[in-house]
């Protein structure tokens, strides 16, 4: 009963948090052209809110092992509601630069933390399931996030900030009367210095045990980010989509992840392992892209995005599960090096997509595809097959007819 609560409650947290970046998804382009800046800034805009969390991610990360799990989850929603709030007050460009900076310097102690907090309370057998509930909140979030976003903008661009940051203040005030500890004090490490992303440490990571773990984090982010980085610019050129269009196929995106991760991720990852689904959802994500390109109309746009989503779907809490049991430290320091290389692959997925988007409109789906097709190549030589294990109830091989 308390951990469907306490589940409850993160899922909640991190539908706001996820809904309070995908907000700007559909209306950002607008947004920034109201201060009289273009795509240029743009991207940048998108990538400062990333580096800061691969900046301040694993620090979170590394003192919630230390102090426990439910302060930085409290920090990263107030942190989350503040941004926002401020987001919506900006009157210059500065001012929304800044306050995107501030958002991903305390919004990142959720991610790491909610997923440490998932770690401390699952074995492993059910961690990919836990994992899936994030992700599928997440999902949620891209859900609301978009359609929130492109629907009250329409009387006002910053009414949206508004409503999100309100949501924001509801989840930090469940975590604070409702979320228990998670992390009992005989459990939380006694190390005084604080871990921040260090390239030497994150080097070393690549050639130990999650090594491969983290370099697919990368990739992954890096093309679903590039994806979403200019989904707006190509549905604008192409189509001559307007916010609402664009939140309307941002929103299909989240509730088929959502979807997805929270009710298949958790049997699938117990039946089959994490492993295949990597692999499996590497393929399906590589043949995705390039579908995407052969869509000729908003039905063509929604039916092709579903297909890459759907396949593209589990990936992340996949990959989350299979590093938390490879960890060797403690687990808030292993999810946020997790969320630091995937922060890395936000940062340079809208860069490069934006770059290849001038060059050519379809170039940044194209070099996603062969990303994916190549992560999918090294999957096959580095992810060890796992013996597929038999869900609960299901026969033995012997009883099948």
């Amino acid at each position: 009963m308390h951990r469907n609560r306490n589940v409850a409650i993160l899922f909640f947290t991190m539908i706001v948090v996820m809904m309070g970046f995908g907000i700007i998804i559909p209306i950002m382009p607008f947004y920034v052209e109201s201060f009289g800046a273009g795509g240029t800034e743009l991207g940048m805009l998108m990538a400062i809110f990333s580096i800061m969390q691969f900046i301040f991610s694993p620090i979170w990360g590394s003192l919630s092992d230390r102090y426990g799990r439910k302060p930085f989850l409290l920090l990263g929603a107030f942190g989350n509601a503040l941004s926002l709030l401020l987001m919506g007050m900006s009157t210059s460009l500065w001012m929304l630069f800044a306050a995107r900076a501030l958002a991903g310097i305390l919004s990142s102690a959720t991610m790491p933390t909610a997923m440490a907090f998932i770690a401390d309370s699952t074995d492993e057998e059910h961690r990919g399931g836990g994992m899936g509930m994030i992700g599928a909140a997440m999902g949620v979030g891209m859900v609301l996030g978009p359609g929130i976003g492109g629907w009250l903008a329409g009387g006002s661009l910053h009414t949206p900030f508004y409503v999100a940051a309100g949501l924001s203040i509801l989840a930090m005030l469940a975590i604070w009367v409702f979320l228990p500890e998670s992390l009992s004090p005989d459990q939380r490490t006694s190390e005084t210095r604080i871990r921040g992303p260090q390239l030497g440490a994150m080097k070393a990571a690549l050639f130990g045990p999650m090594g491969f773990l983290l370099f697919l984090a990368f990739l992954v982010n890096f093309g679903l980010a590039g994806f979403e980085g200019i989904f707006g610019l190509y549905g604008q050129a192409r189509y001559d989509f307007g916010p609402e269009q664009i939140g309307t196929v941002m929103m299909v995106v989240g509730l088929i992840s959502a979807v997805a991760q929270g009710a298949l991720t958790g049997p699938a990852t117990r039946r089959f392992g994490e492993s295949f689904i990597i692999k499996a959802s590497l393929l399906g994500s590589a043949i995705g892209f390039p579908l995407m390109l052969g869509a000729r109309n908003m039905t063509g746009v929604l039916l092709t995005v579903a297909f890459f989503v759907f396949s593209n779907s589990m990936l992340r809490p996949a990959i989350a599960s299979l590093a938390s049991k490879k960890a060797e430290g403690g687990q808030g320091m292993a999810m946020g090096m997790n969320n630091a290389f995937q922060s890395l692959g936000r940062i340079v997925g809208p860069l490069w997509a934006g770059w290849l988007f001038d060059v050519h409109i379809n170039f940044p789906y194209w070099s996603a595809a062969v990303i994916m097709f190549a992560s999918f190549l090294g999957s096959m030589v580095w992810l060890p097959a796992e013996e597929p294990k038999k869900m609960s109830g299901e026969p033995e091989p012997s009883s099948v007819v």
